[in-house]
Formats: C-alpha cells, sequence, structure tokens
C-alpha cells in the first residue's frame, strides 16, 4: 500500500473513531462495521489530492457523485455495492490497497418518483469498464427491469474492452462478452430509459447512450464514438479530435443523441421534463397533471398565422405552444431529422405525442432522415400509450438522385409501417399540405380516422403546381411563348375546385374549423381517449402483451 493510500486510509479510521457510538462499541461485530464505513467513507468523500479527480475538476466536469447529488432529490439516494471495488490482500490477510469502483449505482427519486440511475467515475481508469466491478452494472439495469421503473445512465467514459494491457494479467485473450445486453434491450419495451453523456461514450458506453428512449449530450463536454483518436488514426490515418470525430454538435447533427444540453444541469433538466411525460413503466398510463390553462382557451393569433398565399412559410412551433398547455412543449431531436418535428406536451394536464413539420425547411418534403426520426417518436408514443397528435403539413417524399441514393422510399415504408402499425389513439389536424403516399400514410391510418382541418388545408394526389406541369406537359409545350398565360389558365381552373370546403361537402374531410377552436376540440378529445380508450388498451397489453417490441 502506498504512503498515500495508508496515510487516507488512517485518516478515515481516526475520523470514524472519534464518532462515538456506543451500541456500536458494544457489538462483537464493531470491527467489521468500521471496515464497511472506512471503506464507504473513502468511496464518497472525493481525494482532493487524486490525480484523476483533479483531472476531472480542470476539464469542468462535476465528480461522479456531484452528479448523482444534483440529479436526485436531495437525501433520496441509497447506493447499491458502497463498498465494491479493486482490493489486494496480503498473505496475512490485511489490506495492502483498495480503489473503489469506478461505477456508482443506486435507486433514488426524480420529483418524488422512483429511478435507479448509474454513473461512471471517470477519474478511475478515465471511466474503463475494467476500473469497475461489471456486476453493479448489470444488476442497476436488472433492478430498474424488475422494479418496473426507469433506468437513468449518466455516461463518461465506460469503454467495452478496457486496456491491452489485461491481456498480459489474465495470460490469454478472451471473446468480448456483452454482460447484460438481453437486460438492456428487453427495457426499452417495458421502462423509460435515458441517458446522459457526460464525458466521452465510446465502445459499451456509446451502445449504452443510444440503446435509450432519450438521450441528451452536455455541449461542452461531451463526445460519442466507437473508438477513440488513437485506434482510428491507426485504421484509417486520420488525425482527429475528439470534438472532430465526435463530438456533441456532430451527433445531435445526425439523430445519434436526440437533444443538445448547455450545460450538466441542461442535460438533468432535460431529463426530468422527459420523464415527467413517461409512466415508469409500459403498465401504467402517462402521469396526469393538475391542468391551470383553461381547456376551452381560444387564441386569436391563430387566425393569420398561417398565411394565404401558399408559398409563404409559417412558424409551426408557435402553433403547437398555443394550442399545448403553457410551457408544456417539449421538442426532442431539434438538431436533426430535415424539418421534422417531434416532441411531448400536455392538453388539459394529459400528456400527448407531437409530430409535425416545420415548413420553413426542405418545403415540408419528408426526407430519410425525417421519416427516421418520425419512426423513432411514434415507436416511443406507442410503447408507452401516448396518444399522438399529427399536426399535418406533407408535400409528400422527397424526390430526385440524392433521395434515391438515401433509399427514402425504403424509410418512407418503414415510417408507414410504424403509422399503421402502432395503436395509441391518434388525431390529425391538417394545417395545410397533405400530398401523395406520404401525406396519405399520415392522415389515412386509423378506422375511423379522426381528422379536422384548418381553412388553409390544400391536398391531393399531387401538388397542382406540379401536376400540372406533369398533366398539360403536351399542351404548355406547343403554348411556346404563351405557356405561362395558358398555365395559369388552366390553374384557375382547378383553383375553384381546390377549396377544402370542397372536401367537407362530400365529408371527405369531417370538419373544417375555425383555428381557435383547435385546443378546445384536443382537450375534450385527449380526455376521452384517456377515460375510455387507454385504460381497455393498458388491459389488453397486460393480457396479451404489445404487439411490437420497441425498436430503437
Amino acid at each position: 500500500m502506498t504512503n498515500k493510500v495508508k496515510n487516507r486510509i488512517e485518516q478515515i479510521t481516526q475520523h470514524l473513531n472519534s464518532k462515538k457510538d456506543e451500541a456500536l462499541e458494544k457489538s462483537e461485530w464493531k470491527d467489521t462495521i468500521l471496515e464497511i464505513k472506512k471503506r464507504q467513507y473513502l468511496n464518497q468523500i472525493a481525494d482532493p489530492d487524486d490525480r484523476g479527480y483533479i483531472r476531472q475538476k480542470t476539464t469542468g466536469k462535476l465528480w461522479v457523485r456531484e452528479r448523482i447529488d444534483l440529479f436526485l432529490d436531495k437525501g433520496s439516494f441509497r447506493e447499491i455495492g458502497s463498498i465494491a471495488g479493486n482490493a489486494r490482500y496480503s498473505k496475512d490477510g490485511s489490506l495492502q490497497s483498495y480503489t473503489g469502483a469506478n461505477f456508482v449505482a443506486g435507486k433514488g427519486t426524480v420529483a418524488g418518483r422512483d429511478v435507479i440511475v448509474g454513473a461512471d467515475d471517470f477519474a478511475i481508469r478515465g471511466g474503463h469498464a475494467d476500473g469497475a466491478v461489471w456486476g453493479k452494472s448489470l444488476f442497476a439495469e436488472q433492478l430498474a427491469r424488475k422494479l418496473k421503473i426507469p433506468m437513468v445512465r449518466l455516461i463518461d467514459g465506460s469503454s467495452g474492452g478496457g486496456s491491452v494491457t489485461l491481456v498480459l494479467d489474465k495470460g490469454a485473450t478472451y471473446l468480448p462478452p456483452l454482460f447484460g445486453m438481453h437486460d438492456m434491450i428487453a427495457s426499452l419495451s417495458e421502462i423509460p430509459v435515458v441517458a446522459a453523456a457526460l464525458g466521452p461514450a465510446v465502445g459499451l458506453g456509446a451502445a449504452r447512450a443510444t440503446l435509450t428512449h432519450f438521450s441528451v449530450v452536455s455541449k461542452d463536454i461531451g463526445s460519442l464514438f466507437a473508438a477513440g483518436p488513437p485506434i482510428v488514426e491507426n485504421a484509417t490515418f486520420e488525425n482527429v479530435s475528439k470534438e472532430s470525430l465526435g463530438g456533441a454538435l456532430i451527433h445531435t447533427a445526425n439523430g445519434t443523441f436526440d437533444n443538445l444540453a448547455e450545460s450538466e444541469q441542461d442535460c438533468y433538466n432535460q431529463i426530468h421534463q422527459f420523464l415527467s411525460y413517461l409512466p415508469s413503466n409500459t403498465g401504467q398510463l402517462p402521469p396526469v397533471e393538475t391542468a391551470h390553462d383553461p381547456v376551452d382557451r381560444r387564441d386569436d393569433e391563430l387566425l393569420s398565422i398561417i398565411p394565404k398565399r401558399r408559398q409563404r412559410v409559417y412558424q409551426v412551433r408557435e402553433i403547437l405552444m398555443r394550442v399545448l398547455d403553457k410551457s408544456s412543449w417539449f421538442e426532442i431531436g431539434s438538431r436533426w431529422g430535415d424539418g421534422a418535428v417531434c416532441g411531448l406536451g400536455r392538453l388539459g394536464g394529459y400528456v400527448v405525442g407531437i409530430i409535425t413539420f416545420d415548413c420553413t425547411l426542405k418545403g415540408s418534403v419528408i426526407s430519410a432522415a425525417s421519416c427516421q426520426k418520425f419512426r423513432r417518436h411514434i415507436d416511443l408514443c406507442d410503447t408507452f400509450g401516448i396518444p399522438i397528435i399529427n399536426f399535418a403539413d406533407y408535400a409528400g417524399f422527397a424526390v430526385g438522385t440524392k433521395a434515391e441514393k438515401e433509399a427514402t422510399i425504403r424509410h418512407g415504408s418503414t415510417l408507414t409501417a410504424a403509422l399503421y402499425q402502432c395503436d395509441v389513439p391518434y388525431f390529425s389536424v391538417v394545417l395545410r399540405k397533405v400530398f401523395g403516399v406520404a401525406g396519405a400514410a399520415f392522415v389515412d391510418n386509423r378506422v375511423p380516422n379522426m381528422r379536422i382541418a384548418w381553412p388553409s388545408g390544400d391536398w391531393g394526389s399531387l401538388p397542382l403546381e406540379g401536376g400540372i406541369y406533369a398533366a398539360y406537359r403536351h399542351e404548355l409545350e406547343a403554348a411556346g411563348d404563351k405557356r405561362h398565360e395558358l398555365y395559369e389558365k388552366i390553374m384557375a381552373q382547378f383553383e375553384s375546385v381546390r377549396s377544402p370546403i370542397r372536401t367537407a361537402e362530400i365529408f371527405d374531410m369531417p370538419e373544417i374549423i375555425d383555428p381557435r377552436d383547435t385546443r378546445p376540440i384536443l382537450c375534450e378529445w385527449v380526455k376521452l381517449v384517456y377515460d375510455h380508450i387507454l385504460p381497455q388498451r393498458l388491459e389488453r397489453i397486460k393480457i396479451q402483451g404489445p404487439r411490437i417490441l420497441y425498436r430503437p
């Protein structure tokens, strides 16, 4: 045992002996209990002189136990494996050295609700798995699944392979295992699983960050990669930094992480908000809050929020914030998806999932990335019984060589399957465009189809502007210099039948509504859903099981 460690243990021993506990003094188990307390104290109190702790602090990161205290309700943490660590003993049985495991786990509460939290300690062996006692991580995952409560991963390192030098100690190589992967994947169909990247998420850590329902990365300190810069340089001859290889901005722009956070505290705030919308497990209804926003509130700004001229854009998020309960909109994946907008919110205190499109991006055209983002969110809502509200504005799937190379139709078919396979209640509010197979998939996937439209609704097999050029190609070409004049004449003929009122008259659209009535209508619908449909759906799932397991 080094003098440094020996002195620290002696200081801890003196500290524990100074605390008078008369009952313990009389116990035959005093020595054993003091040894336990000694290790607990050693693990729970930071050593300001430790090189790993100093590195953690100088890089702007919190220590593992500071993170847990900041994330959980004050005083709620009950640790599991509090003395697990790497110990060495002399032949006479005396302790030679002891280092706590670099993975801390236990049960706590968030806003009074139970969770299991597991956090990496990067101060010990850089968070590598070989610095931990692997059974702790596995036990935490299994316990969350068994107790049917959310699993929270605070990731900082956690590579699966550790160091190659361990091969020399072991005397042999080994087939790489994935301890606990069965439970990690099975949990996705049973309990909420969330993760925050609070440092590098490497190897197994990267898998733990992405096998989740929600993941967030701290902008200033988080990153993710399959292998770090030294291995990349050897494999691909690229000289890269952690930031350029897998920084937070890279992986929130491609959907690897759902959300970007400005700081560690922001990571915790976002996880808290996400969990507030989800039940503790798939056998419960989403949590209902007391509504402080009137369900019959009508917002006059909605009357003019969508311009009459179809070529002009509008801000769909402003619509969401005016219709949903105030301050309840929580967006997921805002930095990726080519205009796809997904998130959670509340109506009259009831949780709803939201899908829509930002028409300021890609002209409401659905790309391969849009399909992937929509599919993931639909699966989330279906898994946890969250009703979906679709604010429809979809011009169709992307076309052209780029779209074909990205396999847009393949991803579009997968999205369509997700829309038809999920069985949570679904309601469409048509804001503007609904065209082609893509538009049909979003508004025509239920029996009966619950849908209403704003006066700005515009729909059909093809947008008229492009469809006229296709249908009247020969006539327009023959018109020569008068081509534009002929086009406008043909368009005028179609405009008379383009009105959404015509569609409502034949009952292909049940109602064209005053936009101000959107919130009252949706609040009434979602209450009916929670009162009459979701409880029966839960009973069916309990008997039959989910039809489709969650696909991360």
